[in-house]
């Protein structure tokens, strides 16, 4: 029987130095629904010993009438009469969830920042974007900070499901890139089995503690539900249908780019964006955007007519993709069925992991605009560096157009990820032109993707 641990969010590090933070702002938490932000507040208020009080703005919208004059000691004095609670600025972690719902208290939590910076407060919302976007008030730059909350990579699952010892192994491979056959072996089914479950806590924390697969579905069926629930929030602006066939469009394209045409080949493309673009904007789905790599920063050269995009989570993905039964024995039959378009949605979903908290993630690729066909499947930055990452669903594949981007950007240090141990070669080849081409290549297996900054800042100074 595994040993469990208890659920433990890397973004918990960064809100423990925050709250202990000398000069502390009131701090707005991104994420998609059901992804963990009351939950990761809760945690906090509990490990730092502070009295949480709690709002929700979707069930208790009249709250906000206190928080209507531009001063904070006031606000808070007529909520804990109304409450019938004491609150103290110096033990109490005041929390405004669902804040969307009244999107002005945005603007006033510059208030806090400036009568009572000795309280911590914290707000969320679900459909958050939507008000940050649409707000019709002056929002308080520099006097908020914003932390931007993913779900549970494989990473946490591994000390959720209580194979941190597998972790730190993991951990240590990256910098001496030597794993044992087995722990590797053993990494890659835990991998596969997450590919399934994926990253959102409820589904986690169930999986883990009962492993019923039937349970496992149900679940991750009545979040995609919930998801679906919210489109009527925002119908006004493209209809539910639309918005429907786009969200189960994303996973029938990834690893490709994204066509509006494959969506539905009678609607219009207007419609099509800008439902794809709402999904984005409710953190549903995540764009990967063209980049002509040509150096940093990667947004610097982007092209909005070419794009791909992922889902939130790889569960979700799957169940999409009618990987709908979980079998222990054929595992990673089930995960490759697609053609290692799902290992490009975990690749996706755990880059954008290794961003800062503080952090919005961006997402990047490169694809040969004309002449021949080829396609880099992510590009990122390490230190002063362009990165390519080809991401391979077997042991092996063809790297013709790794080998023609590196010859073309003059780069000498590119990324694969496929399911090998990892390992690093440098490459003396030619391209499919004949163009001789030299750079080192770094393989590391997919579950190792969070590890990818640990691996490369060991390596040393390219000599190839």
């Amino acid at each position: 029987m595994e040993k469990r641990g208890a659920m433990k969010r890397s973004a918990s590090v960064f809100l423990d130095g925050w709250i202990k933070g000398q000069n502390r702002k009131p701090l707005v938490l991104r994420g998609v629904r059901q992804v963990g932000k009351t939950w990761i507040v809760r945690d906090l208020a509990q490990r730092h010993g502070r009295k949480l009080v709690e709002l929700n703005m979707e069930r208790r919208p009249e709250l906000a009438d206190h928080f209507r004059a531009n001063n904070a000691r006031l606000a808070v004095s007529d909520l804990a009469a109304d409450l019938g609670i004491p609150i103290s600025p110096e033990t109490a972690l005041l929390f405004i969830d669902e804040i969307q719902a009244t999107p002005h208290l945005l603007a006033f939590l510059r208030w806090f920042r400036e009568d009572m910076p000795e309280m911590p407060v914290v707000a969320a919302g679900s459909l958050l974007d939507f008000a940050l976007r649409d707000h019709e008030f002056s929002m308080p730059v520099g006097r908020i900070a914003y932390c931007y909350l993913e779900p549970v990579s494989f990473y946490e699952f591994l000390e959720a499901s209580g194979n941190e010892p597998l972790k730190s192994a993991l951990a240590a491979a990256a910098q001496s890139l030597d794993l044992n056959p087995r722990l590797h072996q053993r990494a890659l089914e835990l991998f596969a089995e997450y590919c399934l479950v994926g990253g959102l806590p409820e589904v986690v924390s169930d999986w883990i503690a009962k492993r019923d697969d039937g349970r496992r579905l149900q679940l991750q069926r009545d979040l995609i539900a919930t998801y679906r629930d919210d489109f009527n929030k925002y119908r006004s602006r493209i209809p539910v249908d639309v918005l429907r066939r786009v969200m189960d469009a994303v996973p029938r394209q990834l690893g490709g780019r994204f066509v509006y045409s494959h969506v539905d080949a009678e609607a219009k493309h207007r419609d099509i964006k800008q439902a794809l673009e709402l999904l984005r904007l409710a953190r549903v789905c995540h764009r990967v955007e063209h980049t002509a790599a040509n150096g940093l920063p990667l947004g610097a050269e982007t092209n909005p007519r070419t794009f791909k995009a992922i889902l939130l989570d790889v569960g979700l993905a799957s169940v999409h993709l009618g990987l709908s039964r979980l079998d222990l024995k054929d595992l990673s039959t089930v995960v490759w069925a697609n053609k290692g378009g799902l290992a490009e949605q975990f690749v996706g979903q755990h880059l954008r992991c290794l961003s800062q908290a503080y952090e919005d993630p961006r997402l990047f690729y490169w694809q040969r605009t004309e002449g021949r066909q080829g396609e880099i499947d992510y590009i990122i930055q390490q230190g002063s560096h362009v990165i390519p990452v080809e991401v391979k669903a077997g042991k092996a594949g063809a790297m013709k157009s790794l080998h023609a981007f590196m010859h073309g950007k003059q780069l000498r240090q590119a990324l694969r990820l496929d399911i090998n141990p990892p390992s690093v070669q440098n490459l003396d080849t030619q391209t499919t032109t004949g163009e001789s081409v030299r750079y080192r290549l770094l393989s590391l297996p997919l579950y190792m993707v969070e590890s990818i900054p640990t691996a490369l800042s060991g390596l040393p100074a390219v000599s190839v």
